[in-house]
């Protein structure tokens, strides 16, 4: 699951490079494109933001199905010490 997520994170710190790329493009090569170059920045930040939000969830989730699995691996080893 956490693979989805940096997924997720590496393509919206994607567009938010090319957002961010736009913003340096003077507004002539733009045709038919928003020429504000401060909207371009708001939603590069916007896009940068949800990113690192996905790639710590990302981690997180890595995190958490580590620990379970090594729970689990600790739980089975005990019982068959038992039996």
């Amino acid at each position: 699951m956490s693979r989805s997520f940096y997924i997720l994170t590496v393509t919206l710190f994607l567009f938010a490079l090319i957002a961010m790329g736009i913003t340096l493009v003077p507004s002539s090569l733009q045709p038919g494109l928003p020429a504000n170059a401060s909207l371009w920045r708001t939603g590069a930040l916007f896009l940068l933001l949800a990113s690192l939000a996905a790639g710590l969830v990302g981690v997180l989730s890595h995190l958490f199905e580590q620990v379970d699995r090594r729970s689990e691996e600790a739980r089975r080893k005990s019982r068959s010490e038992k039996h």
